[in-house]
Formats: C-alpha cells, structure tokens, sequence
C-alpha cells in the first residue's frame, strides 16, 4: 500500500519530458505541414491561370522581421504562398521550442550547467535569425 502512495505522489519525471517533447515535434510537423499543404491548394486554385516566367530570377534579400510582418498580413488575407511560408516556419520553430522545453526542464532539475548551455544555444539561434547569419 505504501508503494501505490508513493507512485501516486511521483514529480514530473525524464519520462514524462521526453512524451512531451515527443508530441510536440510529432505534432509541430504534422501541423506545418497541413498549414503548407492547405496554402499549396489556395496557391494553386488562386495562381491557376498564371504563368510564371523562370528565365529570370529575382532575389528578394530583406530582413527577417519585414519577411514575417509580410507572412502575417498575407495569412490574414488567406493569401496561399503566405501560408505556405507559414508552414515553413511552423517546421522552423518545431525544434526551437524543443531547445526551449528543455531549457524549462532542466530549470525544474536545477541542472545549471545544462541552463547554461541551452541558453548558448538560444542566443545563437536568436542572432542568426536577427543578423541573417542563418543563409
């Protein structure tokens, strides 16, 4: 009797960390991938009488921040490319919040050394995302 006492009280465990880091890449990519996928369609019911001219090529080099402001205005008007790149950084910010489950995780275990370096690793993400370090 004794033992189901203590299973009953048992803390948040590596186990129950690792179903939900599970879940949330599980989930992250099948969701990115359903926002792509369903912006592919409005894509194409929406450009089907274009044609696109692939004999010259545009490069479009701005900043991350204006990229995302231009991403958002066009899912709110349900334009398809937008929520194509929707999905695109749906699938980049699976793992991201992955690093920063973990950095939670290991705050709850008072692990500091490993705080430490999940906290490197966000400032490397952040600035190769901010300065373009990233392409």
């Amino acid at each position: 009797m004794e033992k189901s006492n203590s299973m009953q009280q048992e803390k948040f465990g590596e186990k129950d960390f690792q179903n939900i880091v599970g879940n949330l890449l599980r989930y992250g990519v099948w969701i990115s991938l359903a926002v792509a996928f369903i912006g592919g369609i409005v894509y194409l019911i929406g450009q089907s009488t274009h044609i696109e001219n692939y004999s010259v090529f545009h490069e479009n080099d701005r900043n991350i921040f204006e990229v995302v402001a231009d991403v958002y205005q066009g899912v709110i008007q349900g334009k398809g490319e937008s929520l194509i790149f929707f999905g695109i950084i749906l699938l980049f910010l699976t793992p991201v919040f992955r690093v920063l489950l973990s950095l939670f995780s290991f705050l709850l275990e008072k692990d500091y050394l490993y705080v430490a370096i999940t906290l490197i690793v966000i400032l490397i993400i952040l600035i190769s995302v901010s300065f373009g370090f990233s392409h």
